[in-house]
């Protein structure tokens, strides 16, 4: 495939892709982001997507500087051009470029971008790798259903899991309540019932989280949008986190203690292939 860049209207080689110095994104951390898997050629669930990305700028007082039906024009474009069949695009949008200065400058357009690369999704639920998680205290700031490209705490919460031999790290807040992983959202099976932590703003709400919790619904597996904390955690038959790069992936262990016997469980393994019968069709 090619890879391609989107910038403000503009199409280059992503290797030749640039945005000014003073871009606040880059100055700052001024900007909100997504990202769409591709999967045969086409995005998916863009519209929850796109919302979601207007959600985020509304949070931080941004404007989107384009309709959302030429945002959704230009991405096929980009797609098709590219030639992506498996994959996933990049979109962000920042405040665009101004004086460095904390105040939001006034009269300024907000920049977007987009770029689209391959990604190779397990075919197989043997294929798919569980994960070694570790919990940490959760210390972003308040307002985490904002997708913001501030991504350093998940950043250094991520390097902390890989000197520990892990892959992902799940967080909790004060008095040990579960709210997410790094990355993804987290799910357990407590007492024979799937907890997953509210809506709010302690979490960002994923899109395959939101599959997930229909694909329960229609399996009539019980399900509870509810807050667990640590020592739930640790009782749980089987954990699973959900994000739109990694789809649905069980967990084997959680600070190197092992969740079950069976990785994924039987609620995760009959997810997952919900969850691809929703990609084929």
């Amino acid at each position: 495939m090619k890879r391609l860049a989107w910038i403000n209207g503009a199409v280059c080689d992503l290797a030749e892709a640039v945005v000014p110095l003073e871009d606040r994104g880059y100055l700052f951390g001024d900007g909100v982001y997504e990202v769409i898997k591709i999967y045969n050629g086409k995005p998916f669930y863009l519209r929850p997507h796109l919302d979601r990305l207007q959600k985020s700028a509304s949070g931080i007082a941004m404007e989107i500087p384009y309709p959302m039906e030429k945002i959704k024009q230009e991405i096929a474009s980009l797609i098709e051009n590219s030639a992506c069949k498996g994959g996933y695009l990049y979109m962000q949008v920042t405040r665009g470029s101004a004086k460095r200065d904390h105040l939001l400058p006034g009269g300024t357009r907000p920049s977007m971008v987009m770029y689209v690369r391959e990604y190779n999704s397990p075919a197989t639920i043997e294929e798919i790798k569980p994960l070694n998680c570790i919990t940490l205290p959760d210390e972003r700031w308040l307002n985490c259903y904002i997708k913001s490209i501030n991504l350093l705490p998940n950043v250094m919460a991520r390097h902390k899991a890989a000197d520990a031999g892990a892959q992902e790290a799940i967080f909790y807040r004060s008095g040990g309540t579960v709210t997410e992983g790094t990355r993804t959202n987290t799910f357990a099976v407590i007492d024979g019932v799937v907890r997953t932590h509210p809506e709010s703003k302690l979490i960002l709400s994923g899109i395959t989280r939101m599959i997930a919790l229909d694909l329960l619904d229609k399996l009539n597996i019980p399900v509870s949008e509810e807050a667990f904390n640590l020592e739930d955690l640790g009782k749980a038959s089987e954990v699973w986190t959900t994000s739109t790069g990694m789809e649905i992936v069980p967990v084997v262990t959680i600070d190197k203690r092992a969740v079950s016997e069976s990785v994924p469980g039987p609620i995760c393994r009959s997810l997952i292939e919900e969850f691809w019968k929703i990609v084929e069709n």
